[in-house]
């Protein structure tokens, strides 16, 4: 498929700068997203996780609304971006053309001083990284450190940073991952969830309010 028929099934996420720079980089795999219930509430939820993708109460009724991504979708990355005019060409073929900057990429001087647009406000045609989607599951969010995937590397797949934290095993076979107030890599997750929070919202969404989240596996689509 080329560009134009990608984009036309492909579904937008949002991204920050540093978050898009570590897509580019290869090291984040996985984003954590709010699960919302049904009527927007956030019940005490008793019930149990089902096919690891819904949440039912004791009437075995589904609490909460659908993911908004399902596994091979194909999702476009709106990032902080704008637009800047290059004069390409010589002589009698010189001219003017505009293009799209990325604040997570600035490849010359020439766009570094145009003002920047929110990634909300960027348009489709803008999307240069697009991702396939390649598994989608329910959990709280503590879970990325004590739930059934014990190891550091679900961490690791949000980008923040390539060495696992106090593990016992330096060569990536990460088993011994300690939760603890010290841990680099925890404070860093911790840290950089509570900032995309609302302040009003911490006592509900924020890390020690331990959400129910959607975690969404991804893979980069090369070329």
């Amino acid at each position: 498929m080329n560009k134009s028929e990608i984009l036309s099934k492909a579904k937008p996420i949002l991204f920050n700068t540093p978050m898009v720079q570590a897509i580019l980089d290869g090291r984040k795999t996985a984003t954590r997203r709010i699960v919302k219930f049904k009527g927007n509430k956030n019940p005490m939820w008793t019930g149990y996780v089902k096919d690891g993708l819904n949440l039912y109460n004791g009437k075995n009724e589904v609490c909460n609304e659908k993911p908004r991504y399902k596994v091979d979708d194909i999702l476009y990355v709106r990032e902080t971006w704008h637009k800047y005019t290059k004069r390409i060409g010589k002589g009698d073929s010189c001219k003017l053309e505009q293009f799209y900057g990325y604040k997570a990429s600035i490849a010359n001087s020439e766009d570094s001083r145009e003002k920047w647009h929110p990634s909300i406000h960027m348009p489709k045609e803008a999307a240069r990284i697009f991702l396939r989607v390649t598994d989608v599951r329910v959990e709280r969010l503590q879970d990325i450190i004590t739930g059934d995937y014990k190891t550091p590397l679900n961490i690791n797949a949000e980008g923040l940073y390539e060495p696992c934290c106090r593990c016992t095993h330096v060569n990536g076979d990460c088993k011994d991952f300690i939760k603890d107030d010290n841990c680099r890599l925890l404070n860093a997750f911790t840290e950089l969830w509570d900032s995309t929070i609302k302040k009003t919202d911490l006592n509900r969404y924020g890390w020690n309010a331990n959400p129910w989240v959607w975690v969404i596996e991804f893979e980069r689509l090369e070329g």
